[in-house]
């Protein structure tokens, strides 16, 4: 592939704090390299999609309440139909979506397997911080694609229902015990760091998504006020879980 070297964004995260670096990288110049970095958006989108379903479906089972399994059922129903939107969206443009995820499979994998809850609080503080901060990347995302598929990343990331419910739950509990307060904030600072290194993967393993990243936000500076609009909704939302 030919292209001009400019830099890749490398980011890295520590508790309270997400800053980035610049490595020496070749971007894509040719005209296709928009298109592909749509594909690989709607790709990572599709088996984000893809996984909270299956990780909705198995929190559900171990759900202390009822009420607690049918909500959380009903979640993994809507997440499965939004992967079917990616799925027939990417068909429209020539694209099997198991072509699109397949690049993304391992980092998310990896990610799951580093951050496995160990219990119902934290299956429902992962699924509130870690669906939260990949949604306000995508939306951030969706405003540099073109119109119909812009639209649909939109639509994809509606709420579920999932936020007022893991609210409710968490802050229940971490006004009846300390501890479970305390633990739960030790986790939260870790999906953020953790999200960040996946996210730091996956960017430097294609090309075309960073020159896309780089483009959207304008330029280097642009990218590091992004990070910084992350981390600060992150923040936002441990406070409306009560872990701030």
């Amino acid at each position: 592939m030919v292209g001009t070297p400019i830099g890749c964004v490398t980011f890295a995260a520590a508790p309270g704090r997400v800053t980035f670096r610049l490595l020496g990288m070749t971007t894509a110049a040719e005209p296709t390299g928009a298109g592909q970095a749509a594909v690989d958006l709607l790709g990572v989108l599709a088996y984000g999609e893809l996984s909270a379903f299956d990780r909705l479906a198995e929190d559900a089972r171990a759900a202390p309440t009822l009420g607690g399994r049918a909500a959380l059922s009903a979640m993994a129903a809507a997440e499965i139909g939004h992967f079917r939107l990616l799925e027939q969206h990417l068909a429209g443009m020539g694209v099997a979506v198991e072509a699109a995820m397949a690049p993304f499979v391992a980092q998310w994998d990896a990610y799951h397997a580093s951050t496995r809850p160990r219990s119902w609080l934290e299956s429902l503080v992962k699924a509130y911080l870690g669906d939260g901060l990949a949604a306000d990347f995508y939306r951030e995302s969706a405003g540099w694609l073109p119109g119909p598929t812009g639209a649909l990343v939109q639509r994809v990331l509606a709420d579920t229902g999932h936020s007022a419910f893991a609210e409710r739950e968490v802050r229940a509990a971490c006004a009846a015990n300390r501890q479970v307060h305390d633990r739960l904030a030790l986790w939260g600072r870790r999906l953020l760091g953790e999200a960040v290194t996946q996210a730091q993967q996956i960017v430097a393993e294609r090309d075309e998504l960073a020159d896309f990243i780089i483009s959207g936000s304008g330029d280097l500076s642009g990218i590091a006020t992004l990070l910084r609009r992350l981390q600060s909704n992150h923040n936002q939302r441990m406070r409306s879980l009560g872990l701030k």
